[in-house]
């Protein structure tokens, strides 16, 4: 069955709540929600707007007055989906849908739409469902309460008597246990992949960033990989990776993650942690910093804010890569390539032009290949394996044999005593 590919015009409407613990600048938040948007191919944005509120109608979100102006100005344009950035509870939209004549989705339902439209790989598609449906059930439990419809039957489901409403929800929920039982199947399989990884010699490089910072770009730039690369927002959503050879030398494994963006509501944090699963493992975190956005700084609270909520603390080195030094002007790019001179954790790049690579690829180098501490390792006569990979590795600095076995006297890296250990 042929899918209509027809566009559905659309109009942004970004709520700004006077008081409201707000840390962005309104005309950049709705800017963010129209590029939110733009990701989604059916769309087109023909409009958006910025609107203050004093506080949040329980009901309808607006004031009448605001509705009115809000319903001529979607009919001018031929209005037919309202995307608000914000959080719109179930009898708000379903008052709004019904004053405006058109469909509303709220932040969470687009994030939603973008992440389906995104998801690659089995695991991401199951995430993907599992966050929508348990977003629908919030949708029928508030929103449809008034509809009581009664739905008789012949007593296997539920019984005469049950409400339409809940069958729906006995629905979702039996769809959400298989889609569980799915999920765990999947996830068994993808941590025998991680063992068999951590017996690969490579460390793990994981890219990190706010959405639309470049790491896609960076990611293609160094290794080759077709990963889609387009200035939308969640233009990744599976992890990619690759086995990468450093200029200078070293081996490692380029994961490029999910962008990151601020008020993702929890349980969407929670639903695709498995996206995040290679920062969890990695050696070093490079997070990717669009640095000619004016809202920079906020961006990068909101990355780290994401990483600590995921359990990455402090003990992962991590590298800051202020990319889009291209898009500065002169003053400012010499004023950032100073800053970054004085911190050997900071390197001022372009992805596109491949300023300040050569540099950064020196830097992941070295990092990886820090800091090294001497231990005693005991190996019987059966662990000729382990033994041979300590050699290969060149770790060893002496070795001496008894009638027990073989006393090795290494000096390793936190990661090659962590490779041994899964030998």
């Amino acid at each position: 069955m042929e899918h209509d590919a027809r566009v559905t015009r659309a109009w942004v409407l970004h709520p700004d709540i006077t008081g409201a613990d707000q840390r962005r600048e309104a005309s950049f938040a709705l800017e963010e929600a129209v590029s939110l948007a733009a990701a989604l191919p059916e769309l087109d944005v023909v409009g958006s707007n910025t609107v203050r509120l004093a506080r949040p109608h329980p009901g309808m979100l607006f004031g009448s007055g605001k509705i009115e102006e809000l319903k001529q100005l979607f009919h001018d344009n031929e209005v037919e989906l309202v995307l608000i950035d914000g959080p719109v509870s179930p009898v708000q939209q379903r008052n709004l849908e019904k004053a405006w004549k058109v469909k509303l989705l709220d932040r969470t339902g687009l994030i939603l739409e973008i992440f389906s439209d995104r998801a690659r790989t089995r695991e991401g598609v199951l995430q993907v469902e599992m966050a929508a449906l348990s977003y629908q059930r919030t949708r029928l439990v508030r929103a449809w309460t008034h509809l009581e419809r009664q739905r008789g039957g012949l007593g296997f489901v539920g019984g005469p008597g049950e409400t339409q409403i809940e069958a729906d929800r006995r629905a979702i929920d039996d769809q959400l246990v298989r889609l569980r039982r799915q999920l765990s199947k999947v996830v068994k399989t993808r941590e025998l992949h991680r063992k068999a990884r951590a017996k690969v010699p490579f460390p793990i490089v994981a890219l990190v960033g706010y959405t639309n910072a470049g790491k896609s770009t960076l990611f293609n730039r160094v290794t080759g990989a077709d990963v889609m690369a387009k200035d939308m927002l969640f233009a990744t959503l599976d992890p990619t990776m690759r086995a990468v050879e450093l200029p200078s030398g070293p081996e490692v494994i380029l994961s490029d993650t999910v962008g990151f963006i601020s008020d993702l509501p929890t349980e969407l944090v929670a639903a695709f942690r498995a996206t995040l699963e290679e920062v969890l493992a990695a050696d070093l975190i490079l997070h990717v910093r669009d640095i000619a956005h004016p809202e920079t700084d906020i961006q990068a609270e909101d990355v780290h804010d994401i990483l600590n909520s995921l359990g990455v603390g402090s003990g992962t080195p991590m590298i800051e890569v202020w990319n889009k030094v291209d898009l500065l002007d002169e003053d400012r790019q010499d004023a950032m390539r100073t800053r970054a001179g004085r911190d050997d954790t900071i390197f001022a790049v372009s992805a596109i032009t491949g300023e300040g690579l050569d540099d950064l690829f020196t830097a992941i180098a070295a990092s990886l290949d820090a800091e090294r501490s001497e231990e005693t390792v005991d190996l019987d006569f059966s662990q000729g394996k382990q033994r041979a990979w300590l050699f290969k590795e060149g770790v060893v600095e002496e070795e001496t044999q008894d009638a027990n076995g073989f006393h090795l006297r290494v000096k390793w890296t936190a990661r090659q005593a962590r490779k041994f250990e899964t030998l």
